[in-house]
């Protein structure tokens, strides 16, 4: 996957009327119908049966530089930034699960069913089926299956493979090419 969206500078009107649109998916109900209603009015590409939570923020000013795909799951205040200076787009993929508070940082791709952590703060693209977690999130297991498909938690538990060798204090994991998953800077 690439991450490649040009920029584009927002005229007034379509800023305030982004904001808006905002902050009321921040806080309606409907987190699989109306809130997801209102970011698709803002620009944000959203696949079907894609789940957001309250009060999730998803970037004011370039909306239109985030796609969430089919079956993702974006849990209570969870933020995508999608742009800084030159780097732009933000992917979040089929069956991806971000945790509550979970902070996307611009230029990431957060693979096919790949699990964010509460908390976690994501600089670099996430690998299909793996769990980060962290503050700057690392690897810490292989899921094998997505959060959101598996019938019940200990389902989704028993299919979590610890990664040994790359967590840990001071071992971030190395760069996206080694995590599989290609990020282009526009």
């Amino acid at each position: 996957m690439t991450v490649h969206t040009p920029i584009m500078k927002e005229s007034s009107l379509l800023g305030f009327w982004n904001r808006i649109l905002q902050q009321l998916a921040r806080s309606v109900p409907g987190a699989e119908s109306l809130r997801v209603t209102l970011h698709r009015a803002r620009g944000v590409k959203i696949g079907k049966k894609v789940w957001i939570g309250y009060d999730v923020v998803l970037d004011t000013s370039r909306p239109f530089a985030i796609t969430l795909e089919d079956g993702c799951i974006l849990s209570l205040r969870v933020t995508v930034l999608a742009h800084f200076r030159e780097v732009q787009g933000v992917i979040i993929g089929r069956n991806a699960f971000l945790g509550a508070g979970a902070l996307i940082l611009p230029g990431v791709v957060v693979g096919e069913g790949a699990v964010v952590a509460a908390g976690s703060v994501v600089t670099r693209s996430v690998a299909p089926f793996t769990m980060v977690q962290g503050n700057p999130a690392v690897p810490v297991a292989q899921c094998g299956l997505a959060l959101g498909t598996a019938k019940t938690m200990r389902e989704f538990s028993r299919s979590l493979r610890p990664l040994t060798g790359r967590v840990g204090k001071g071992t971030p994991p190395s760069d996206a090419a080694a995590l599989n998953v290609e990020r282009s800077r526009p």
